[in-house]
């Protein structure tokens, strides 16, 4: 009797979080140029995310996701019509609230000379300047992005080719903390100026908002600077005497001097963590080696699926294998007459291959991980990216 096949479960996407853009708008609005024009912090927050909507794709399948995700909206060639959207939305949005402002100003008795209510006090809206923050704050979603090892594609669609940086993870709290510092600590000098009755000098957070860039800069320094210490040490203590054909390494979560190595010779693929601080290189062959699968009928069939070239074309450092029957979790393998067999073919990138996750550690099962079950060993009967089935 063929034994009950096993559930295999996915994970969720890893991509750089929508918190970090939000804020790094935010800072950068508050860095000036909302002293150049009304709005500008609102703007810059806006046109930071704006390149996320992407994420419509998703309502096409998981598939279609993963093929437009960080596609044509991460791109130079639209960074400037984002920033120009953005810009037409807030100056609508100035102009209807300029209109209510006037309304009610018209029903006011004020004695002459007396100030306006700061409600209701004019605000100058700059068209310039406030697609000079917008398209600041487009152009800073394509480089957070690139700092991390998923990658962009920048030049698509005249150059299709991801570029990554991977130096730094997916979610860095010690940005968070800076730029929450930046927005937190002018709001609680301003409660104190208030109390006080000091007068107020215009939008505040200026420097802290230079501060918490400037920071930003010094940590991408630093984890850059780290991360080319990892690969000297790599290259000096190798943790294979095979010929390397290609080696990486990639960021660990907060901790700037740990990272997650990867090296490919012409019949495994080897991982190791690295600590630049210590020195300290840990690989057991045991444990951290992966064989290259075989070449079989279902993995040739299953790369030339939506989902293989799809994944092949991201995947830098991609492995695909055959997994036999085993089914994926929430989604039902097919159901065969007599004398028809399946199997499923798993889709993983070592870059997401962390030793913190435990047994996932160097089987290939790692975040965004793919999925195709193929019959008879030619068949495509399904295509499952991130525990959703492509329909």
């Amino acid at each position: 009797m063929r034994p009950a096949p096993r559930s295999r479960a996915t994970m969720a996407s890893a991509d750089m979080e929508p918190v970090t853009h939000f804020l790094t708008g935010a800072c950068i609005g508050r860095a000036g140029l909302n002293r150049k024009t009304a709005l500008a912090t609102v703007a810059a927050v806006l046109a930071a995310e704006a390149a996320d909507l992407d994420v419509v794709w998703g309502l096409g399948g998981p598939v279609d996701e993963l093929k437009h995700h960080r596609g044509i909206t991460h791109t130079f060639i639209a960074a400037p019509v984002v920033a120009g959207v953005v810009t037409l939305v807030v100056w609508g949005y100035h102009v209807w609230r300029e209109r209510r402002r006037a309304r009610k100003l018209a029903t006011l008795t004020l004695e002459p000379g007396a100030p306006l209510p700061p409600s209701l006090a004019p605000r100058k809206l700059h068209l310039g300047w406030l697609y000079l923050a917008t398209l600041i704050a487009a152009l800073s979603h394509i480089l957070l992005d690139w700092t991390n090892n998923y990658g962009v594609r920048p030049f698509f669609p005249f150059n299709p080719q991801w570029y990554a940086g991977s130096f730094v993870f997916i979610a860095e709290p010690v940005l968070w903390a800076l730029f929450l510092a930046a927005l937190v600590f002018p709001w609680l000098f301003g409660i104190t100026d208030r109390e006080i009755g000091a007068r107020s000098k215009g939008p505040r957070g200026q420097y802290w908002a230079l501060f918490a860039l400037t920071g930003m800069v010094l940590v991408w320094i630093l984890r850059f600077t780290t991360q080319q210490q990892a690969l000297a040490m790599l290259r000096t203590q190798p943790i294979t005497t095979q010929p390397v054909v290609r080696a990486t390494v990639e960021p660990f979560p907060v901790n700037p001097f740990r990272w997650h190595a990867i090296v490919e010779t012409s019949a495994f693929f080897q991982t190791a963590e690295i600590n630049t601080r210590t020195g300290i290189i840990d690989s057991d062959p045991q444990r951290d080696v992966l064989f290259k699968p075989t070449e079989t009928p279902a993995v040739q069939a299953a790369k030339q699926t939506e989902l293989g070239k799809v994944y092949l074309d991201w995947g830098r450092w991609a492995v695909v294998r055959d997994i036999g029957q085993e089914t994926v979790a929430g989604v039902e393998p097919p159901h065969l007459g007599p004398g028809r067999t399946w199997t499923t073919v798993e889709f993983s990138d070592l870059r997401f291959d962390y030793a913190f996750r435990g047994e996932g550690r160097s089987s290939g099962s790692a975040v965004l991980s793919g999925y195709v079950y193929i019959v008879d060993g030619r068949d495509d009967a399904g295509q499952i990216m991130n525990g959703r089935e492509q329909k």
